[in-house]
């Protein structure tokens, strides 16, 4: 038995050893038994989508054409994570798109798709957003904590497809939960208190176009500098009152908005702490 056991075990060696230099296909043999202690994730940001279409048409336009995500959360019950493209694999789904001082983001981030009809518009261009069930949303909250764990994206760098291309896209939408996001300890949220007191001071002297444009950029956005209050300016700040002030996104510069942006883009960030949670347990998603 002692015998067989050393020989099984040189056997198990030997096999092990040729696993870790077995050429692929149409390659040389590559030995992987050592790793760099130099190296990290691709993945710094998150980016969040609706689909605008029903679960059958979102399976369809995310695995047949030209689009993808890693991650497809349903409508229906009961609730499924997909998971289309590996994690180590750019996924097709910001197009162009700018975040602090990064650019096209499909090389950098993951992202996910919500099943939702995103929004009717009137012929007077009014819009109708839709909810977001809440089973959805718990689902959607494990994911990015697992995520999270796995690449250490930050707080900062879960984001909305308008916060990345705030001049073509609206998604996830003014109904879209970021509070609750930020109550799970997901995103950066403002201090309601400081906010407050931020305000009082622009109540009669809101800011001008420049001070909007520096702190949005500071913020992240991709925001033209122009000193005016140009189309490109507006549609940035849409973005980011449909993030942080979903009571009223019109685009237009008021006090609230500037206390709101004050607070973010703070030398340090007074910001809401949530209570630390425990490290998540990986998420199931469905090859």
């Amino acid at each position: 038995m002692k015998r067989l056991s050393l020989t099984t075990a040189a056997a198990l060696l030997a096999l092990l050893a040729g696993c870790a230099t077995t050429p692929p296909p149409g390659g040389p043999a590559v030995d992987r038994t050592l790793t760099s202690k130099g190296q990290n994730s691709r993945v710094r940001f998150i980016v969040i989508h609706y689909t605008v279409a029903n679960l059958q048409r979102s399976i369809m336009l995310l695995t047949e054409k030209e689009v993808s995500a890693h991650y497809l959360l349903t409508d229906v019950a009961p609730q499924k994570i997909y998971g289309l493209v590996d994690e180590k694999n750019s996924a097709w789904h910001a197009g162009l798109s700018s975040w602090k001082n990064y650019t096209n983001l499909n090389n950098s981030s993951i992202g996910i798709e919500i099943v939702n009809p995103g929004f009717t518009e009137t012929p007077d261009g009014k819009r109708t957003y839709y909810p977001f069930p809440q089973a959805q949303i718990d689902q959607l909250i494990p994911l990015l904590k697992d995520i999270v764990a796995r690449h250490g994206v930050a707080p900062e760098n879960i984001l909305g497809h308008s916060d990345i291309a705030p001049q073509r896209k609206q998604d996830p939408g003014p109904l879209f939960p970021w509070k609750q996001l930020a109550d799970a300890g997901l995103v950066l949220w403002p201090e309601a208190s400081l906010v407050a007191g931020a305000r009082v001071k622009y109540e009669n002297n809101v800011p001008d176009a420049p001070w909007f444009q520096q702190r949005l950029a500071q913020h992240g956005y991709a925001v033209p500098r122009t000193g005016v209050w140009d189309q490109a300016t507006h549609n940035v700040l849409v973005a980011f009152q449909t993030k942080y002030r979903q009571a009223n996104y019109d685009g237009v510069p008021d006090a609230e908005s500037a206390a709101i942006l004050e607070v973010l883009t703070a030398p340090k960030p007074k910001v809401a702490q949530p209570a630390a949670a425990a490290t998540p347990a990986p998420v199931a998603a469905t090859e």
